[in-house]
C-alpha cells in the first residue's frame, strides 16, 4: 500500500504540551479507527510550526478525509517512492 508524506503548517505546534500532544495523538487515533483499517499512521515529526506526517493508504483522498475528520491541514501531500538510510549505501 502506498506511503505519503503530509506535511502540516501549524504555527507554534512545537510549543504544545506533553498533555496537548496526547491529546491530539488521542483524535487522529479515534478518526483512523472510524475510517477503518485502511489508513495507517505510521509516526510524525514535529518542528516549530509544522507537523510531518508518515501515513499509510490507498490514496490521497483518505488522507485528506482523515485531515478533515481531524480537523488537521493538510497542506502538502506527497507520495513516498522509496526510503533510504545509510544501510542502502551497503547495496
Amino acid at each position: 500500500m502506498p506511503k505519503f508524506l503530509i506535511e502540516r503548517n501549524l504555527p507554534k505546534v512545537g510549543d504544545l504540551t506533553a498533555d496537548q500532544l496526547v491529546a491530539a495523538s488521542q483524535n487522529s487515533c479515534s478518526v483512523i479507527r472510524n475510517i477503518g483499517p485502511e489508513i495507517q499512521w505510521v509516526h510524525s515529526y514535529v518542528t516549530p510550526d509544522k507537523i510531518y506526517c508518515v501515513y499509510i493508504a490507498p490514496n490521497e483522498d483518505v488522507i485528506r478525509r482523515h485531515a478533515a475528520d481531524t480537523g488537521l491541514p493538510a497542506d502538502v501531500i506527497t507520495p513516498i517512492k522509496t526510503i533510504i538510510d545509510p544501510t542502502t549505501a551497503e547495496g
